[in-house]
């Protein structure tokens, strides 16, 4: 199930599923609000702007009932997360699914928003998307921002034509500035995805925050994973032990041998506890007799600038050429 095109002065419905950044960085959230109203879209905030519950932005049932509200809101076309955090899998039971296959809206955001795309595409069969979100996002200075932004517009509004090449971005940046701080420019690294294992292959794209898919993986919210499924994992501030233990999860339940192939996005700040490995060289002796294309250092992850991928859509993979196409136009 796709969604029409998001278009120009079309309303923007801002979730907090978990996290209350509203509270903890109103600089950084205003100016990822201020940042999309000057392109011109009309963003609401969520009935949990300005609240907080502690660690997270209100209860599970005042984050699921924000979420459904802004569903039921004829002026909102597209559902962005403000940011992510570690509990929205607790609101995924009470999500209205039944009516959002009726009204089919996009829906986008990353890290622990991959508990609600994942549950989403799995109960509804609705393609959603991989993607930025508000605060964390497009409250990012520029350049990295209006790059986030154009890859952001060319898949949700519809200026892709398939088969798409996604472009590797020419610099990127996980330099940590204190977000009410922030008041330049973060610094340029020289970018190159890297093929880490050569092969092609075509498939559903499927994934998102491995630690995030921990938290529900095996119930019902979780798509079951397919013959020749892409998986686009990524994740954050985690170490060599902790990600050793995530792919292996995905070896012990069988996850891999069904893969078709791997897009490993980048790991910001990745603490390598001493081994001097990457997560790719970890992923590789996880995967061991496993033979699948395997493609690292993608940018659709934490770091800047962040493309957009739509969960549920076919691309193909190329490791060998450092090419992910997509195959499938994921709107209406």
């Amino acid at each position: 199930m796709k969604v029409a095109a998001l278009k120009p002065g079309q309303g923007i419905g801002v979730f907090t599923a978990s996290s209350p950044v509203s509270c903890t960085a109103p600089v950084r959230y205003n100016r990822g609000k201020e940042y999309l109203e000057d392109k011109g879209f009309c963003v609401t905030d969520g009935s949990l702007h300005g609240k907080r519950d502690f660690y997270r932005s209100g209860t599970i049932a005042e984050r699921a009932q924000e979420f459904n509200d802004l569903l039921y809101n004829d002026e909102v076309h597209v559902l962005m997360a403000s940011i992510g955090g570690n509990n929205t899998n607790s609101i995924l039971p009470y999500i209205d699914y039944e009516y959002l296959k009726k009204h089919p809206k996009i829906i986008i955001g990353y890290s622990d928003t991959t508990a609600l795309l994942l549950a989403v595409y799995a109960k509804t069969g609705l393609i959603t998307f991989y993607g930025p979100a508000l605060a964390s996002s497009f409250g990012e200075l520029p350049s990295f921002v209006d790059m986030t932004y154009d890859g952001f517009t060319e898949i949700l509004c519809g200026k892709a034509q398939v088969p798409y090449i996604y472009p590797q971005p020419p610099y990127w940046t996980d330099e940590f500035i204190d977000w009410s701080k922030q008041d330049r420019e973060k610094a340029h690294y020289e970018n190159e995805w890297i093929c880490v294992q050569p092969g092609a292959s075509e498939g559903r794209l499927i994934g998102g925050n491995l630690n995030t898919i921990e938290g529900f993986f095996g119930t019902e919210y979780m798509p079951e994973i397919r013959e020749g499924d892409i998986l686009l994992l990524e994740d954050s501030l985690k170490d060599a032990c902790t990600i050793e233990r995530s792919f292996s999860l995905m070896k012990l339940a069988g996850v891999f041998e069904k893969a078709g192939g791997i897009i490993l996005g980048k790991h910001e700040k990745f603490d390598d506890n001493g081994t001097d490995r990457r997560p790719y060289e970890i992923l590789m002796e996880v995967l061991g007799d496993t033979k699948l294309p395997v493609l690292a250092d993608f940018d659709c992850c934490h770091t800047h600038p962040m493309l957009t991928m739509p969960i549920g859509c076919r691309v193909r993979l190329d490791a060998g050429n450092k090419q992910v196409v997509l195959l499938e136009g994921p709107l209406d």
